[in-house]
C-alpha cells in the first residue's frame, strides 16, 4: 500500500503544474490587431465604393453608350475606346451602330464595309476582330454575347479589360476592368510607386480593382473609376480638391500625385521612309489592298512600299512598283511628302504621279487590286495616311 501510495504521489506530482515555470499565453494581441486591420481595410473599401458611386451618379458625362446596358452596344463602345479619346469615338460609335445595329448585322457584313466605317479611327485590328468575333457569337451563341469573362476572352480581340468591362456593365458581374485611367487612380489611391508595366505590379493593381468592385452596381463602379481618371485624376494637374476619394488617397497625403503612376520611359518612334504612286492608266488609278493581318491590314491604298537604307525616293518607287505590282514605270513626278505618326514609328511618305506604265498587274505583298475612277477611290476603306496622300495629289493638280 505504501508503494502504491508513493507511485500515486509520484504520478500526481508529475502531472501537477510547476508553479515556478512560465505558462504559455495565447497570442491574442496579434490576432486582435489583424482583425482590427482587416476591419479598417473593409471599412475603407466600403467608404471608397460609396463615395465614388455617389460622385459618379451626380457628375458622370452623358455618353451615348451609357444610355443602354445592351451587351452588343457595350462591347462595341469598349473596343472603340481602347487607346482612343472619348471625343473621337462618339461620332464613330454613332455611325457604326446605325450601320450595324446588332450582332447579326455586323456578322453578315462585308469586311470592307466594316473597315470602311472604321476608317480614320486607327488600330484597324480592332475592326477585323470585331467582325470575326460577331460571326463567332452568331454561329456559337445564337447571337447572344456570353456573360462569363472566360468565355468572352476566347473571342477574337477581347482581352482581360474588355471582358471585365462587358461582364460588369452589361451583365452586372463583379469583374474588374483596369484601363489606363484606372491604373492611374489606383496607383495614386494606394501609393503604388513601382513601374506599373511590370507584371507583378500590374497584377497587384488588378487585385486591388477586384477587391473594390465587389458589391452593388459593379458596372457603375468600374465606369466611375474610369470617369474619375478621365476628368479629375488626370495625368497632369489632378484636381485633388474635387476628388471624392481625397480622404483616402496616399498620393495626396504625400504630395506626389502628379508623379504617379511610375512608368518606364517611352521608346521614341522609329523613323520610316516609304513611297506611294498615283499611277494612272486610261483615266483610272491603281488601288491595292494590304493583306488582312499586320499594320493597316485589309485597307486600300496607293501602290508603293518601303525605301531601303540610303535609297533615293524616285529610284525606290520604281523598284517598289516593279516588285509589288509587276508594273514598269520609266519616270515619276514628285508631288510632296506626307508625314504621319503611328504608335511606334514616324513615317515620311514620298508621293509621286506616274502616267506611263507597262506590264500586267502581278501582286506581291498585296492581296487585291482595282483600277478605279478617281472619284471612286475614297469610297474604299482607307487609313488616314492614305487619305492624306490622295489629298496631296489633289492639291498638286495631279487628279
Amino acid at each position: 500500500m505504501k508503494l502504491a501510495r508513493k507511485k500515486s504521489t509520484a504520478n500526481s506530482s508529475a502531472h501537477a503544474p510547476n508553479r515556478g515555470a512560465a505558462v504559455p499565453r495565447k497570442r491574442a494581441g496579434r490576432n486582435s490587431s489583424t482583425r482590427a486591420s482587416n476591419s479598417r481595410s473593409e471599412e475603407e473599401r466600403r467608404g471608397v465604393r460609396a463615395a465614388l458611386l455617389r460622385w459618379y451618379r451626380a457628375h458622370h458625362r452623358d455618353l451615348p453608350w451609357r444610355r443602354t446596358r445592351d451587351p452588343y452596344s457595350v462591347w462595341i463602345s469598349e473596343n472603340m475606346l481602347q487607346q482612343t479619346r472619348v471625343e473621337t469615338v462618339i461620332p464613330y460609335y454613332e455611325r457604326f451602330m446605325k450601320k450595324f445595329p446588332d450582332v447579326f448585322a455586323l456578322a453578315s457584313a462585308d469586311r470592307d464595309a466594316v473597315l470602311g466605317i472604321w476608317a480614320g479611327l486607327g488600330y484597324y485590328g480592332r475592326a477585323r476582330n470585331l467582325h470575326a468575333a460577331a460571326q463567332r457569337v452568331v454561329d456559337e451563341f445564337d447571337g447572344r454575347l456570353p456573360c462569363e469573362v472566360e468565355v468572352l476572352r476566347a473571342l477574337p480581340g477581347i482581352g482581360r479589360y474588355t471582358a471585365g468591362a462587358v461582364a460588369s456593365i452589361a451583365f452586372d458581374r463583379p469583374e474588374p476592368a483596369v484601363d489606363g485611367n484606372v491604373v492611374r487612380v489606383l496607383a495614386r489611391l494606394y501609393g503604388i510607386r513601382n513601374d506599373v508595366k511590370q507584371p507583378q505590379t500590374a497584377e497587384a493593381l488588378w487585385k486591388r480593382a477586384a477587391e473594390l468592385v465587389r458589391g452593388r452596381a459593379p458596372g457603375d463602379f468600374n465606369q466611375a473609376l474610369m470617369e474619375l481618371g478621365a476628368t479629375i485624376c488626370t495625368p497632369r494637374a489632378p484636381r485633388c480638391l474635387a476628388c471624392p476619394l481625397a480622404r483616402w488617397c496616399n498620393a495626396r497625403r504625400n504630395g506626389d500625385a502628379e508623379s504617379l503612376p511610375v512608368k518606364a520611359a517611352k521608346v521614341k518612334p522609329k523613323l520610316a521612309y516609304a513611297v506611294a504612286a498615283l499611277l494612272l492608266r486610261r483615266g483610272r488609278l491603281l488601288a491595292v489592298r494590304r493583306p488582312p493581318r499586320g499594320l493597316l491590314g485589309g485597307l486600300w491604298e496607293l501602290p508603293g512600299g518601303s525605301l531601303l537604307a540610303e535609297e533615293k525616293p524616285e529610284r525606290g518607287l520604281l523598284r517598289c512598283l516593279r516588285e509589288t505590282t509587276g508594273l514598269h514605270v520609266n519616270a515619276a513626278t514628285p508631288l510632296g511628302v506626307v508625314e504621319h505618326v503611328f504608335s511606334h514609328r514616324y513615317l515620311f511618305l514620298h508621293v509621286f504621279h506616274c502616267r506611263e506604265s507597262s506590264g500586267r498587274v502581278r501582286l506581291q505583298n498585296f492581296d487585291a487590286h482595282r483600277w478605279l475612277l478617281l472619284e471612286h477611290f475614297t469610297a474604299l476603306p482607307q487609313a488616314t495616311v492614305t487619305r492624306k496622300a490622295f489629298a496631296l495629289c489633289g492639291a498638286s493638280g495631279a487628279t
